[in-house]
């Protein structure tokens, strides 16, 4: 027993030092690799915006009147919602970097339905990477903003909504609509094409309790087309949530 108690404690005393070890080394490299996103960052002197959120907007139901109903998408192409963003993305970042024109097809980017958002897509395997080397000119900036719509869950089920749109809830007791501009934002190399940041925009700051995990806000339920007042809403959204967003990026120095 003396000998057989002995070699445990050997075992339990390799175990732990290979499992310190193991931490020390995954310390290690996430040390490596955020500290590689800055210095990358700071050596970024040329930059083009990229805005491809798409002319959607997706009107959709939930709730005890929304059980099978699909979505429905509405051109709003003649919002110029992307030109907005591009627009102010760069005056944004004008402070710190020089901000070139770019000719990109924003219906590829925009057809984007999903991305991967596990950590390794940090560094390969995003779709969107390709695109900008082979789909983007001028080539050879020292970094590319791409601006894209994103997914959020909506409620406590597996109910998602994506981009620029309005979901209506009924119920017996509440009716609500929840209009949403849901976007991400990824910093990627002009030279390697690796994503050095990618981050998808918050809630607004005076967002409700009834929320998603992106910029929304609670209106009258009662809209069955896009319209100026969603128009008008749609783009408070996004000129409140794009300075957080660019800060939260570290690409402007602080939320204005």
């Amino acid at each position: 027993m003396h000998t057989a108690s002995r070699f445990a404690w050997i075992a339990m005393i390799i175990l732990f030092c290979i499992a310190m070890t193991i931490l020390l080394v995954l310390s290690s490299d996430a040390h490596a690799l955020f500290e590689t996103r800055d210095q990358k960052l700071r050596s970024v002197k040329t930059i083009g915006v990229i805005s491809a959120i798409g002319d959607q907007f997706t009107l959709a139901k939930a709730g005890l009147t929304g059980l099978g109903n699909s979505a429905r998408s509405v051109s709003i192409a003649s919002w110029g919602l992307d030109e907005l963003i591009a627009q102010r993305v760069a005056e944004a970042l004008s402070v710190r970097f020089q901000v070139q024109p770019v000719s990109y097809p924003r219906a590829t980017f925009a057809a984007i339905q999903e991305s991967a958002i596990a950590a390794v897509d940090l560094v390969r395997g995003d779709r969107f990477k390709k695109l900008v080397q082979t789909d983007v000119s001028p080539q050879g900036l020292d970094a590319y903003i791409v601006i894209t719509k994103a997914k959020a869950n909506f409620g406590g089920g597996n109910r998602k909504v994506e981009g620029v749109g309005l979901i209506t809830y009924s119920a017996v007791l509440e009716s609500f609509g929840l209009l949403h501009a849901l976007y991400e934002v990824r910093v990627i190399d002009g030279k390697t094409f690796d994503v050095i940041e990618k981050l998808a925009a918050g809630p607004a700051d005076d967002a409700s309790s009834i929320r998603l995990a992106g910029p929304s806000l609670v209106i009258d339920a009662n809209v069955d087309e896009p319209n100026e007042t969603l128009r008008r809403a749609v783009v408070d959204l996004l000129i409140r949530s794009l300075p957080n967003t660019l800060s939260d990026l570290h690409l402007v120095d602080q939320k204005q």
